[in-house]
């Protein structure tokens, strides 16, 4: 099975800008699409941003134009660019990708935007 992990986390002005990173390891095969989530204090969690093993991406309205996902295919690692947050941004981010095998999960890491 794929393991992830991400890092990058944590505290940002608004205005400012944070990258996350996410590893995948494990028994893989071909990880067709890996993206982000995110889950906000009181709310369901949503999709941020996602990548096909192709180059496709796409991202919640919210955060076109500010955020960007990249996919490093030979890293198996993918990453999200996070310009000009906003306060709503915070939440807690999850990378997850999906397989032949399944989906799979990162354990989240919190990003808090606040000035």
């Amino acid at each position: 099975q794929v393991q992830l992990v991400e890092s990058g986390g944590g505290l940002v002005q608004p205005g400012g800008s944070l990258r996350l990173s996410c590893a995948a390891s494990g028994s893989i095969f071909s990880i067709y699409v890996m993206g982000w989530y995110r889950q906000a204090p009181g709310k369901q969690r949503e999709l941020v941003a996602a990548a096909t093993v192709g180059g496709s991406t796409n991202y919640a309205d919210s955060v076109k134009g500010r955020f960007t996902i990249s996919r490093d295919n030979a890293k198996n690692t993918v990453y999200l660019q996070l310009n000009s947050p906003k306060p709503e941004d915070t939440a807690v981010y999850y990378c997850y990708a999906h397989d032949y095998g399944g989906d799979y999960w990162g354990q989240g890491t919190q990003v808090t935007v606040s000035s």
